[in-house]
């Protein structure tokens, strides 16, 4: 089927959750209102509908090759990246002094979403260019800046992040990629990284590969990291392209889903060295690198609403097609469309609501970045740095958790024929599932959910957010029956909520294994309360929008969506509540070797 991007639902939250015209009022953004969000997304969408969408399934079919340590990628990869390039879409939101637009995160994000709607596989190529640029913003030398950055800018150039190896997955303190001193103040680079995404390709003319490793003599564990630059070609003073380094693609991964992103595993050093040059100091490579990490743990919970998008408008096209079974009511005299029955409406609204949830959620967050960079008002810049720090494991971990419910949903909708490659369903739900493993896995941003954002500070950010929450409710309560139904169910969720904050604020080093224990279901509960505001905050949007005369179809949907998310979703609150306070004990009760 053709994708069709959300733009109407972006913008709706572009404007009256993200409130646009407050970021046009920061300096140096006074051109990035409404009515530029808006031209840059209908652009947006009409490129990835047209050029990068119709490569998806194919591309799943025939994804990249590796030969000797060549890699090409699926056809058509290579002359849409050119397109894209081309649109100048890589330096959307990078500073306009390297040659970017310079448009905020809040435009950006919109926009990214709907690229990996189009095409998971294909972003994901740019997505990792956008976090490198990040990294050698904030800790590059400028001699680096210089050399790099109006080519990643660009996207002529492309960027990869390498932490993994054979022995170091999430363990980062395993890391032995060597970097020996040379007197030139280079580094030479010995190792082997693995999963490294788009690691070797054909659509670019450079790749530049930032690379931890440990300098000799450095102290153990993750306190002895360094950062590098390990271009792929040299680049000569001129910025003109010299000699190969020595960095190889020896294979390509072949995964479960995103089949056409090439995943790659490099060896460096098998020819004498790598040449590698040092990223701000040495030893402080992990703190470096997660500048890298937090941009792309956003982007990739942006990637699971993007999916879960794509895998919502396949079924309800498949719903509205496939014929089969008298409805209950008799509402029809024979077989009808499955769109009227109503467990298949369920897994439509179910999809659809954790699909605008999610994505309210992560524009929402777009805006605080926004803010805490950017805000001429130091508190205000504070007060949202907070904010967006609280929200990145909830855009990362419960977007992702929630695309593989949708995906699985949208292949359920889909019957016997969702299990058949050829309908498209299962590419989805492949695709999903690497999205709560990559960039940390979920259990990873629960933890960094307790531990750095609520044990950390007894829980004074998580009773903020909950404090905003109780505002929203109580204009809810004025409102409509709709919205006074989803003002009670916000109510009871919140107070859930706030049971489990105190829960791991007194438990998380007291009782570790309690607190650690439920973790991930904490991490579940937050992101679906969170989700849940931001959609209780539209519906309050779209009901005054729909009493001034502003599109009523979209505007009732919007507060149909709202209400079920409140009456099937955030119901699910108490029940985890429950399972964190009370259940922790089960958890660890039968021994290890009981197994």
């Amino acid at each position: 089927m053709s994708y069709k991007a959300p733009v109407k639902d972006l913008l709706f939250n572009i404007e009256h959750l993200a409130r646009i015209d407050q970021i046009a009022a920061i300096p140096g953004f006074e051109d990035a209102g409404l009515e530029t969000a808006q031209a840059v997304l209908e652009e947006c969408a009409r490129f990835n509908e047209g050029v990068v969408a119709p490569l998806n399934f194919e591309a799943d079919k025939a994804p990249s090759s590796h030969s000797g340590t060549a890699v090409t990628t699926s056809a058509g990869f290579k002359e849409a990246y050119r397109q894209y390039i081309e649109g100048g879409w890589q330096g959307l939101q990078h500073p306009a002094a390297f040659g970017g637009q310079g448009l905020p995160k809040t435009i950006g994000a919109a926009c990214g979403e709907v690229l990996n709607s189009a095409n998971l596989s294909f972003a994901l190529c740019p997505l990792l260019t956008d976090g490198a640029i990040e990294a050698l913003l904030t800790a590059g030398s400028e001699e680096l800046k210089a050399t790099y950055l109006e080519q990643l800018v660009s996207g002529h150039w492309t960027g990869t992040m390498n932490l993994t190896e054979p022995q170091a997955g999430s363990d980062l303190a395993a890391v032995r990629t060597r970097a020996e001193p040379q007197p030139d103040g280079t580094y030479r680079i010995f190792g082997t990284k693995i999963f490294i995404t788009y690691g070797e390709h054909d659509m670019a003319e450079n790749i530049v590969h930032l690379v931890l490793a440990r300098v000799q003599g450095a102290p153990e564990g993750v306190k002895g990291i360094s950062l590098f630059v390990v271009p792929k070609f040299m680049v000569k003073p001129d910025g003109s392209l010299g000699e190969r380094n020595d960095v190889y693609c020896v294979s390509i991964e072949h995964k479960m889903g995103i089949k056409a992103s090439p995943t790659a595993v490099l060896q460096f050093g098998d020819h004498g060295g790598a040449v590698g040059y040092l990223v701000g100091e040495e030893n402080r490579g992990l703190e470096y690198m997660f500048i890298m990490m937090n941009a792309a743990r956003y982007a990739v919970g942006v990637q699971g609403i993007a999916i879960a998008e794509r895998a919502y408008q396949k079924a309800v096209q498949y719903a509205g097609e496939r014929v089969q079974s008298r409805p209950v009511d008799g509402s029809t005299p024979g077989a009808a469309t499955i769109i009227h029955h109503p467990d298949v409406r369920r897994m439509l609204m179910t999809m659809r609501a954790l699909t605008e949830g999610c994505r309210a959620m992560a524009s929402t967050a777009a805006a605080a970045y926004d803010a805490a960079h950017h805000h001429p008002d130091a508190d205000v810049r504070r007060q949202n740095q907070v904010f967006y720090e609280f929200l990145v494991p909830l855009v990362k971990g419960y977007s992702t958790e929630m695309s593989l419910e949708a995906t699985n949903l949208g292949v359920q909708v889909h019957g016997g024929m969702g299990f058949i490659e050829e309908t498209g369903a299962a590419q989805y739900y492949r695709d999903a599932k690497i999205l709560t493993i990559y960039e940390g896995t979920t259990a990873i941003q629960a933890n960094d959910l307790v531990g750095r954002k609520t044990a950390r500070d007894g829980g004074q950010t998580a009773r903020a957010v909950a404090a905003q929450i109780e505002a929203t409710e109580r204009q809810l309560a004025g409102g409509s029956s709709d919205a006074q139904a989803v003002a009670r169910r916000l109510a009871t969720a919140r107070q859930a909520f706030l049971d489990v904050v105190d829960f791991m604020a007194a438990q998380a080093r007291a009782n570790p294994n309690a607190a650690y224990a439920g973790s991930v279901p904490y991490l579940m509960l937050t992101g679906n309360l969170v989700a849940g505001w931001q959609l209780g905050r539209a519906l309050i949007a779209a009901e005054q929008q729909k009493a001034a005369g502003h599109d009523a179809a979209f505007m009732t949907a919007k507060i149909a969506t709202a209400r079920f998310y409140a009456d099937h979703i955030l119901t699910r609150v108490p029940g985890v509540r429950d399972a964190i306070v009370e259940g922790a004990d089960s958890v660890t009760a039968l021994a290890p070797d009981a197994f």
